[in-house]
C-alpha cells in the first residue's frame, strides 16, 4: 500500500489555464508510472480547510483511474511543492509511501523547472513545463515583473524564434499546397500530449465533408516524429494534412504584425495575464489567411457540412432575439480569400490595440470592433453569417448537447434541433473549455452529430 499524503493544500478561486492542467496530468501520471506500477494499491489521502477528508482507493493496474487524482491536485503547479520519499517505508525496493508538501505562499515563479526524485538512489525526473509551450505570466505580478517574466523566458518560447525548422515553413507550406483548391488550417500551440479525441474529431469532420482538400496545422509540436503519428491515420485513408512550424518573421512580413513582433522578440511587450499562446493563435490565424487564404477554424469546431461555397465570411456568435442584427463576432471561423483588406484591418487593429490583459480583446472583441466601425462604410467584400451556422449554442448551454433526453419533451426538442443544425448549420463550436469534462451521452445531440461527422469514429466510442 502506497499512501500520498497532501496538506496545506490551497484551491485557488480563478481555475488554471488548460496549459497548467496538461502539465499537472504530465506529472502525475508520470509519477504514478514511475513510482507506483509495481504496487497493488495507493491510498490517497487530502486534507484542506475547504474540504473533508478524502480517500480514494486507486488500483494502479489502470492509469485512467488516477484521474480523480489529477482534477484533486491540478493546482499542483502553482504552488512551491515537492515530493520526498519516506526511506523507513520502503520494502522490497518498492516505494511504499510518498510525501507531497505544497507551500500555499510560494510564487508560481518557482515552478519553473523538471521536480528532481530519489527513489531507491535513483534519480527521478518529473517534467513540469515543455520548451515548446507558452506559459502565461504567475498571476499576481505587476506590469512591470510580467515584462521582465516575459523577456527572462523568451529562450525557451521557441516557438517565437526562427531557426533552421521555421526555415522550412514556406518551402514545405508552397509544395503542400500545389495543388490545392480548399485549404483548411488549424493552430496548435499547446503541448502534443494534449491533441486529444475531440481535436482529431475536428480534423475528422473536415475531411468528412470537404475530402479533397488540403489541412495545415499550424505548429511547431506537431511538426515532429510523435506529430506525424498523431496524421498518419489520415494521410493512410488519402487525406492531405501536414504540420509546420510557423515561420513568425515570414507570415507577418509586410504587415503591421511585423513591427508587434519585433517588440515581441525584444521582450517589450507585456504578455498579459491571457495565456500568451492564446494571442498568439489570434494573430497567426488572421497572418497565415492574409499570406495564402483559406478557411481557419478553431480544434473545437464540428463540421457538419462542406465548407466549398463558404467565401470571405465570419460568423456572429449572438444577435439580437428581436431584429436578428448581430451584436457580437467571433474568430473561431474564418474563410477569406488572400490579402483580403478585412484581414488586413484585423491584423493592423490587433498590432496596434494589443492588451494581453483582456480576455477576448484580441480576438472576438477584435473582429466585432473593426466590422462595427466599417458598418457605416462602403460595403466590403465579406458577408456576416448569422449565428446558427457556426455558433448554434452559446457557452452557457454547451453542456445541453452533450446529455441525453430525460423525457418525451426534451426528446422532441432534440429531434428538432438536428433537423435544424442539419438544415442551417455548417459547424458547431463546441466551447471546450466549458465542455471538455462533458460527458457525451448516448442519444444526445452531440452523439448524433459526431456519430454522423466522424471518420475513425474512436472519439464516438470513448465519449468525447
Amino acid at each position: 500500500m502506497a499512501i500520498i499524503y497532501c496538506h496545506n493544500l490551497h484551491w485557488p478561486e480563478q481555475s488554471l489555464h488548460k496549459e497548467e492542467e496538461e502539465r499537472t496530468e504530465k506529472c502525475f501520471f508520470y509519477c504514478w508510472k514511475q513510482l507506483f506500477s509495481k504496487t497493488n494499491k495507493a491510498k490517497i489521502l487530502i486534507k484542506n480547510q475547504k474540504m473533508l477528508k478524502s480517500h480514494f482507493q486507486l488500483i494502479s493496474s489502470s492509469l485512467l483511474l488516477l484521474l480523480p487524482l489529477v482534477v484533486i491536485l491540478q493546482s499542483f503547479v502553482a504552488f512551491n511543492a515537492s515530493l520526498t520519499v519516506i526511506p523507513k517505508f520502503h520494502t522490497h525496493n518498492h516505494v511504499s509511501a510518498v510525501i507531497l508538501n505544497i507551500e500555499p505562499n510560494a510564487s508560481r515563479e518557482e515552478i519553473r523547472h523538471d521536480l528532481q526524485l530519489s527513489v531507491n538512489g535513483s534519480s527521478v525526473t518529473i517534467p513540469l513545463r515543455n520548451a515548446h509551450s507558452l506559459e502565461h505570466a504567475p498571476l499576481h505580478m505587476n506590469r512591470q515583473r510580467r515584462i521582465k517574466w516575459f523577456r527572462d523566458s523568451l529562450p525557451s518560447f521557441k516557438i517565437l524564434h526562427s531557426d533552421s525548422m521555421s526555415a522550412q515553413f514556406s518551402a514545405k507550406v508552397e509544395a503542400f499546397f500545389q495543388p490545392c483548391n480548399l485549404r483548411f488550417y488549424i493552430t496548435w500551440i499547446s503541448q502534443i500530449e494534449s491533441f486529444g479525441y475531440r481535436e482529431k474529431m475536428s480534423m475528422e469532420s473536415v475531411f468528412k465533408w470537404n475530402p479533397s482538400c488540403c489541412l495545415l496545422v499550424i505548429s511547431r509540436t506537431m511538426d515532429s516524429a510523435a506529430g506525424e503519428e498523431i496524421l498518419r491515420p489520415f494521410r493512410s485513408r488519402g487525406f492531405r494534412v501536414m504540420a509546420a512550424a510557423p515561420d513568425l518573421r515570414y507570415l507577418f512580413m509586410k504587415t503591421p504584425a511585423e513591427l508587434w513582433l519585433r517588440k515581441v522578440e525584444r521582450g517589450d511587450i507585456d504578455p498579459g495575464k491571457v495565456p500568451f499562446a492564446q494571442n498568439l493563435s489570434n494573430i497567426l490565424r488572421l497572418a497565415v489567411l492574409y499570406k495564402y487564404g483559406g478557411v481557419y477554424i478553431d480544434t473545437d469546431m464540428i463540421l457538419v457540412r462542406s465548407f466549398s461555397d463558404l467565401k470571405n465570411a465570419i460568423g456572429a456568435q449572438s444577435a439580437d432575439t428581436q431584429s436578428g442584427q448581430w451584436n457580437r463576432l467571433n474568430n473561431a471561423v474564418l474563410a477569406f480569400d488572400k490579402q483580403h483588406p478585412l484581414l488586413f484591418k484585423f491584423i493592423k487593429e490587433f498590432s496596434l490595440t494589443f492588451d494581453g490583459n483582456k480576455w477576448g480583446h484580441n480576438g472576438p472583441y477584435l473582429v466585432t470592433r473593426v466590422v462595427t466601425r466599417l458598418a457605416n462604410q462602403t460595403p466590403h467584400d465579406f458577408k456576416i453569417m448569422p449565428p446558427i451556422a457556426f455558433y448554434p449554442v452559446d457557452w452557457l448551454h454547451i453542456s445541453s448537447y452533450f446529455t441525453s433526453p430525460g423525457d418525451k419533451e426534451h426528446v422532441n426538442w432534440r429531434n428538432t434541433k438536428i433537423i435544424q443544425l442539419e438544415k442551417e448549420a455548417y459547424a458547431i463550436h463546441l466551447w471546450n473549455k466549458q465542455s471538455r469534462g462533458v460527458k457525451m451521452e448516448e442519444g444526445s445531440i452531440m452523439y448524433h452529430m459526431f456519430s454522423k461527422n466522424c471518420i475513425f469514429c474512436l472519439s464516438v466510442q470513448r465519449g468525447a
